[in-house]
């Protein structure tokens, strides 16, 4: 028998510090491009979205590849090519860390409508309760200072 295997993670990461730096105009051309790595590298993303200071994203990882590995392709390539198209923004960088949350094959259309609608949702909802509101519901540990 073959091997398969079916690996789907909702990924959130910010920008450095959080600053508001992911223009409207940046975020209707980065989320091609994010989908574009990803295809790239094997991954497929299934839904993109965000806000000024950060970025959601549910991906389908082939099974050789780990969330770790997809976030420094997706982190570093979206930051190379922010630098080199926006100029502006030479200051621009992603936050170190990510968080990555496994949903089952039932939760994909939930998910996608959820990242689709984060203008919507963050006029009432910080990132910070977002985060944590992530970490509670899939029972991890977390100090309030690893969040800053």
């Amino acid at each position: 028998m073959h091997s398969f295997s079916s690996s789907l993670h909702h990924c959130v990461f910010a920008t450095k510090g959080r600053e508001s730096l992911l223009t409207w105009e940046i975020r209707e051309r980065l989320w091609p491009y994010l989908g574009g790595i990803a295809r790239e590298n094997g991954m497929k993303a299934l839904a993109i979205g965000g806000v000024a200071d950060h970025v959601h994203i549910l991906l389908s990882l082939p099974a050789t590849m780990s969330v770790s590995k997809s976030m420094q392709l997706l982190k570093g390539n979206s930051s190379k090519w922010i630098h080199e198209t926006f100029p502006a923004l030479k200051r621009f960088a992603w936050q170190e860390g990510y968080g990555g949350f496994s949903i089952g094959i039932s939760g994909i259309d939930e998910t996608c409508a959820y990242i689709r609608a984060q203008e919507e949702h963050h006029r009432t909802r910080t990132f910070r309760e977002e985060v944590i509101m992530f970490l509670q519901r899939h029972g991890l540990a977390f100090d309030s200072a690893m969040l800053d």
